[in-house]
């Protein structure tokens, strides 16, 4: 560095959280961190050029990572029929009827979401064909593993009584045996697949909502979870290819492609991924969903029978959940995309799952020996206690949802499910940090309704309602604060290999930081959810500013 070369930003009048301790301040040039320390020297960085903003006694963090999101899913959601998780069933079938109300004849309502905790009935399709005689209508449930139709969508996809379950899948029937509305993981595939998608337009403008959302939350570096999950992948990959040549994508944003063993589109995709790649965007990840979800439908892969029961249904699969892929073929999958350098994330939430994740993690491992690829066993709603040392050992990362475990519809359908002795150990965040595992958290928003990571950081110390309550959620796993927020940066940047570069603030690191309004750190840990975030960097460079509408004080004095 020479002397004639100031800072392009200086940052003082706060704290700024540093691996050692706390600072007063901090300069950036060229997107870079170059002095962190007292006031009087990063000021001494200040050139004719140099923008100082003055903190006003705001904290200055690690940019937050998101390892498990769904943006274009979200986007679209917010456009559709959208119920509040907990909804009631009167409630529920009263924004149905609104949205029918306002659609054009025989066309489609998409939307949701339902718990059938919060209906307090199983639902079916006769209570959709009451306010929805002629239009479609499908409504996701929170898990977005389930969906529940009215009769008027059935007919339109030609499902009928003598239509077979799909494999990895189940229509759930009456007592006749005609399908009752509810479908179960690639069953309500096939019921998405005959719904209208939505536009290339759509589809960006979604996109690009959701990126500005993330921004507002300090959330400066994301995973897309399952490209196609809304559009298809060509539709996304198309979105996320233009927008960032637009200059529209400001985080790091990490692709991961959906492989399935009978999906030959999987192939192709993952064969073009590199025609996608930029400087922003990163599409070297495959996604591979084991199970499905341990709430009233039974698909999440289990090692214990399940606590329940499900009416009219007692195969294999209500006993023990739906293992989607044969382990022989999974270990082949993740041995060859490791030997590619391509990082696996599994969906897999029962403990059965799990396993078999670890399992294919260490076959490839076995095979091609050590690797640079973390691969990342997602969700991991229950895990084993002999599975837990594994992950340490084999090079995987647990990757778990705290934003599910507060008290909420969805953990009252997977109480009901597994049982309470199950539910001592829901998402083992602590087991799995004693037992030297590499955690990270993923929000897996638009399944929860908000990406807000604050409401994360302080559940995964509390187990309770933001804000504190008397319910809680899998105490025994609560960790400390330093723990959780190392979850959302440090973390997550070795998990995404970019642990050089970002997750800490520190002199030769990108100034990916942000600015709240408290520090999360002093305040009483049940008022960590309300932190809220006044600016955005990315590489030093301003995203998002909440009080970009008045004018903004400069520190001038030295």
């Amino acid at each position: 560095m020479t002397d004639h070369l100031y800072a392009d930003t200086i940052l003082v009048g706060g704290q700024v959280r540093t691996s050692s301790g706390w600072a007063q301040g901090l300069s950036v040039r060229a997107g870079v961190i170059e002095v962190v320390g007292c006031r009087e020297d990063v000021l001494r960085r200040r050139g004719p050029g140099t923008r100082v903003l003055d903190l006003g006694g705001g904290t200055v963090l690690p940019g937050l990572h998101d390892l498990h999101v769904h943006p274009i899913y979200a986007g679209i959601r917010e456009r559709r029929c959208k119920v509040p998780q907990g909804s009631t069933l009167a409630a529920t079938l009263r924004i149905v009827a609104e949205h029918v109300s306002r659609a054009a004849p025989g066309a489609w309502v998409l939307g949701g979401q339902w718990d059938t905790s919060a209906l307090g009935v199983t639902p079916d399709r006769t209570m959709l064909d009451a306010v929805a005689p002629r239009n479609p209508v499908l409504l996701e449930d929170t898990s977005g593993h389930s969906s529940w139709v009215n009769s008027a969508a059935l007919a339109a996809t030609g499902i009928g009584p003598g239509t077979p379950d799909p494999p990895g899948g189940i229509f759930e029937r009456d007592t006749a045996g005609h399908p009752s509305g509810i479908q179960r993981e690639t069953a309500a595939d096939l019921l998405a697949a005959s719904a209208p998608k939505p536009s290339d337009e759509e589809v960006e403008a979604a996109l690009e909502w959701a990126l500005g959302e993330m921004l507002s939350y300090g959330i400066t570096s994301f995973t897309e979870a399952a490209v196609g999950f809304t559009a298809g992948p060509r539709a996304e990959l198309r979105a996320y290819t233009r927008l960032a040549a637009a200059g529209a994508v400001r985080q790091r944003v990490r692709l991961c492609l959906v492989w399935s063993p009978v999906d030959p589109v999987c192939e192709d995709v993952i064969a073009a991924r590199n025609l996608h790649a930029s400087g922003h965007i990163a599409p070297d990840c495959v996604k591979i969903f084991l199970d499905g979800v341990p709430t009233d439908s039974h698909t999440a892969a289990m090692i214990e029978p399940y606590q329940d029961t499900v009416e009219g249904r007692d195969d294999e699969a209500r006993r023990y959940g739906l293992l989607a892929i044969a382990p022989a073929v999974l270990e082949q999958a993740v041995t060859r995309f490791d030997r590619m350098g391509i990082t696996v994330k599994f969906h897999a939430a029962g403990d059965a799952a799990v396993r078999a994740a670890l399992d294919a993690i260490e076959a490839a491992r076995a095979a091609n020996g050590p690797g640079p690829c973390m691969h990342n066993v997602g969700h991991c709603t229950f895990v084993a206690k002999a599975d837990i040392e594994r992950a340490s050992r084999i090079g995987a990362t647990f990757e778990v949802s705290p934003y599910l475990w507060q008290p909420s519809p969805i953990c009252s359908d997977i109480a009901t499910a597994v049982g309470p002795a199950a539910i001592e150990r829901v998402w083992p965040v602590r087991e799995m940090l004693d037992g030297g595992a590499l955690v990270v958290a993923g929000s897996d928003w638009c399944v929860v309704p908000s990406v807000n990571p604050w409401s994360a950081i302080e559940t995964l110390v509390t187990r309770q309602q933001p804000g504190g309550s008397a319910e809680r959620f899998g105490a025994s796993q609560a960790i400390t604060l330093d723990q959780a927020f190392d979850l959302f940066t440090v973390n997550s940047a070795r998990q995404a290999r970019m642990a050089h570069r970002v997750g800490r603030i520190e002199p030769g690191m990108l100034a990916d930081v942000i600015v709240v309004d408290q520090n999360p750190f002093e305040v009483p840990i049940t008022q960590v959810h309300a932190t809220a975030v006044q600016m955005t960097f990315v590489e030093g460079e301003l995203v998002f500013d909440a009080g970009a509408r008045r004018p903004r004080t400069e520190a001038v004095d030295g």
